[in-house]
């Protein structure tokens, strides 16, 4: 299914996303690969991996980095599935992994808006059944919020989150998203 482009100058239209969200601990300032917000921009180089960094900020750690195992993946992802057909959202893919979280999501408002709303959704579900405990962090502060402009970059994000992540876990793709 090819999806049209929205009118993104007006509010409400809706716009699709690529949305990426780590658990807390998965992925710490100094890891090779770990990128800070404010170097964060298309084209930069990854910086350096730092091991001072990273230990420095391993032990400012709070609680030890939050795994999902497949009940709480599959619990997530229904999460995810869930808040989006209450909001109005569109749901194309989405993919629960043991340390973090894609989605691709077509929604009438900011993309930080869709992270922060689908995170707390996702652990007042692990709450509810009693995963973890309600002072468990399970999610690192912000991720990546991808806008989707063409066609042909949804339909490569969904391709992505589907199939470029290895073995699939919990995962989900709306019938003919792509």
């Amino acid at each position: 299914m090819t999806l049209p482009l929205q009118n993104r100058d007006r509010e409400g239209a809706e716009v699709t996303y690529l949305i990426t969200f780590a658990c807390y601990g998965a992925w710490l300032p100094g890891q090779a690969g770990a990128i800070p917000v404010t170097q964060n921009a298309f084209g930069a180089r990854f910086p350096e991996a730092d091991a001072g960094k990273e230990q420095r900020a391993r032990n400012e750690m709070s609680q030890e980095p939050y795994v999902l195992d497949a009940t709480r993946r599959q619990l997530v992802l229904g999460s995810l599935q869930e808040v989006c057909s209450c909001r109005g959202w569109r749901l194309l893919a989405a993919h629960v992994r043991t340390n973090h979280v894609h989605m691709v999501v077509g929604a009438g408002c900011k993309p930080e808006l869709v992270m922060n709303a689908v995170k707390a959704y996702s652990s007042r579900v692990l709450n509810r059944v009693g995963q973890d405990g309600s002072k468990r962090r399970r999610w690192a502060r912000h991720g990546s919020t991808r806008y989707l402009w063409a066609s042909a970059a949804v339909s490569a994000a969904i391709e992505y989150v589907v199939r470029g992540q290895g073995e699939p876990m919990a995962l989900y793709e709306m019938d003919g998203a792509r």
